[in-house]
């Protein structure tokens, strides 16, 4: 037995292994606690499962500190936005809604940013006592112009849509104030973008090419020998330095002319669409409106700017029929007449490259574009004042014939927004469909309230023309023909829609009727009056509508014969057959009241 015993002890246990416990059992059953009762290590044993036990505690507790803090440090992610900018804090916003997401932005259109500015070193001036210096302010607008005299408004009042902003000369009424008695309840404006970069596939950009694979390959000299060194370097769609100006000036303008209709216990919706310059500028205008802190006043719903999408504030995306407007005959026809002289003009002045009409129509839309990204621009002094005029008369009758009277959707396409108008002086929603208003944004208070006395909107040029039409100002209706420069007339784009243009509605509040000659009260109840403003100018409404009295000198309306004149404006605009129904192209002068003959 004792040989037996110390047989199977000496098979587990090495030479050297007295006092030592071994942690693992034999295969054959385990020990024999027979032979271990006089082993003197029992002791050392209880001692190394104490501290076994005490490290396995502690590493316990460890790992269930370091785990929770994990847990904790993370658990703010676990909720938020994951696609939302963080910043330097850890706790993201809650998700908005598409139509209140102003970044990252959708549908932004062309963003290229173009070459920077730098006059002070480039612009171009004579440094003579016989010329007076005038500063930029901030661009160069005082230049010589072959034929223009003293007395002559400045040419960058005649570049129609590309027209820096200014306020409008009048539409034929003289402005007076609110009288005593009466106030202003609200206020409704719809604004243009500001100045910006052209499109990408603008015929300056076209030039600009033509340009540069001609280069090496051609000289110019005189006026035009600047091109040698020229490159076509304009971004594309977004607003330049003047364009964020204009917007930001305009909303300092509306804080002092209607400050006081905001409530500072609301916060205001303010609607404007998804390209970049769209967004911008409503950020812009409420910047200047309310000051940096605008969020805490405003939030600003972004309606989506794309083919196929309602938008009143981008009516044509979604009215297929605007591309059967026969906007360029007109204007080729007059371009034809008035350039003849500036084209042989550039043509002596230039070997190895051959000027084309539509290369110098577009030269000339170079001086405003480039004016309003750089400061100043080479091609302004190239053409007579004649000339000049001439090019705004070929705006005009682009978006004559492109957007207002004398195109088959000019009422059309802006439909929607004058039923938004109308819906909020009726207080109601618009939940139905019958232009393109996108009804789902319309047919709620959230994104579309009843309850501001200030509405701010923003839009595009083309668009605004066809508001103005779709309301039936035919004041601006008048017939322009494409051979021959009328003279002053009341369809003049650059003093509707220049950068930065703003329609203003307002609502007044008198105690009595007013007389039409603004000298007395007249007997009678409370009455309210709507008074539309363009571009800081009165458009008297009795022009365009005879029963709001063409002889009241301020150009109001009582606010109940207006509204009752423009309930047939939906049917004069025709808008299914308009945007869809199946009709030739008309040629320019055929369609006069905005709509398709029947």
């Amino acid at each position: 037995m004792a040989a037996s015993a110390a047989s199977r002890e000496s098979k587990h246990a090495p030479s050297d292994a007295s006092g030592y416990l071994f942690l693992y059992q034999d295969e054959g059953g385990g020990y024999d606690d027979g032979q271990r009762t006089s082993v003197p290590a029992v002791v050392p044993r209880r001692l190394n499962r104490g501290l076994r036990n005490m490290t396995l505690l502690i590493s316990t507790v460890a790992i269930i500190f370091l785990a929770s803090n994990i847990y904790l440090g993370l658990l703010p992610y676990a909720f938020s936005d994951s696609g939302s900018d963080s910043g330097s804090c850890p706790c993201q916003p809650s998700r908005v809604p598409q139509y209140f997401q102003t970044s990252p932005e959708l549908w932004p259109g062309a963003t290229a940013t173009g070459k920077p500015a730098f006059m002070a070193q480039t612009r171009v001036f004579e440094p003579t006592a016989a010329v007076t210096f005038v500063p930029n302010d901030p661009l160069q607008t005082s230049i010589p112009i072959e034929g223009m005299k003293e007395g002559n408004k400045s040419i960058f009042k005649m570049m129609g849509h590309l027209s820096p902003y200014s306020p409008s000369p009048g539409f034929g009424v003289d402005e007076y104030p609110i009288p005593e008695g009466a106030e202003i309840v609200q206020i409704q404006m719809l604004s243009r973008h500001g100045a910006r970069y052209p499109n990408p596939d603008s015929d300056v950009a076209e030039l600009g090419g033509r340009i540069a694979n001609a280069s090496g390959k051609f000289n110019t000299k005189g006026p035009l020998g600047f091109l040698m060194d020229w490159k076509y370097e304009l971004g594309q769609d977004i607003l330049v330095p003047k364009g964020r100006q204009e917007l930001f000036d305009s909303g300092v303008l509306h804080s002092y002319m209607y400050g006081r209709l905001y409530n500072p216990h609301s916060k205001l919706i303010v609607r404007t669409t998804t390209r970049d310059r769209m967004l911008k500028s409503a950020e812009y205008w409420v910047a200047g409106f309310f000051g940096l802190e605008w969020t805490n006043n405003a939030t600003i719903e972004v309606i989506i700017e794309a083919a196929g999408f309602n938008n009143s504030l981008a009516g044509d995306l979604n009215c297929p029929n605007t591309a059967k407007a026969d906007y360029k005959s007109p204007v080729e026809a007059w371009v034809e007449i008035y350039l003849q002289d500036a084209t042989s003009r550039f043509n002596n002045m230039t070997d190895g490259f051959k000027w084309t009409l539509a290369d110098v129509y577009a030269a000339q839309k170079m001086c405003p574009l480039e004016t309003v990204a750089y400061g100043f621009s080479r091609f302004c002094d190239l053409f007579t004042y004649e000339e000049w005029q001439s090019f705004s008369y070929s705006i005009d009758l682009s978006f004559s014939s492109g957007a207002a009277f004398h195109s088959a959707t000019g009422r059309a396409v802006g439909l929607g927004y004058q039923q938004e108008v109308i819906a909020r002086l009726k207080h109601h929603t618009l939940g139905y469909s019958g232009s393109q208003i996108n009804t789902t944004l319309d047919g709620m208070k959230e994104t579309f309230p009843l309850n501001q006395s200030l509405y701010f909107d923003f839009s595009h040029d083309k668009d605004i023309i066809s508001i103005l039409t779709a309301f039936g100002f035919r004041q601006f209706a008048e017939e322009l023909p494409a051979d021959k420069y009328p003279g002053d007339h009341e369809f003049t784009v650059s003093h509707i829609t220049p950068f930065g243009a703003r329609l203003d509605i307002e609502i007044i509040k008198a105690h009595k009727p007013l007389s039409p000659a603004r000298d007395r009260y007249l007997e009678g109840n409370d009455t309210k009056y709507i008074h539309f403003v363009l571009n800081q100018r009165t458009i008297p409404l009795g022009k365009s509508f005879p029963e709001c009295d063409v002889n009241r000198k301020d150009g109001w309306c009582e606010l109940d014969t207006f509204l009752k004149v423009q309930e047939e404006m939906a049917d004069k605009a025709k808008f299914d057959y308009a945007c869809f129904g199946d009709y030739p192209s008309l040629p320019y002068g055929k369609v006069t009241d905005g709509a398709p003959p029947s």
